[in-house]
């Protein structure tokens, strides 16, 4: 039996059997990384990290957008 891994991105529950990283999280969801803002667990992530912090059950993750207009 595989040991999932149940995490919030962006309030909605996703599961996991793989190591994740924010990275990987972020890849696979086609964002493209220099207009993010990442919110990992309450605390604003730096983006050097991103590839280094492994997703575990029950994080918290938000992906703000940055957008020009005007």
């Amino acid at each position: 039996m595989k040991n999932y891994k149940t995490f919030l991105c962006n309030g909605q529950e996703y599961y996991t059997d793989d190591n994740l990283t924010i990275l990987d999280l972020l890849k696979y969801f086609n964002y493209n990384s220099g207009l993010l803002v990442l919110e990992y667990n309450s605390f604003i992530c730096n983006k050097k990290n991103w590839d280094n912090i492994l997703i575990s059950s029950n994080d918290s993750i938000e992906i703000v957008s940055i957008v020009g207009g005007g």
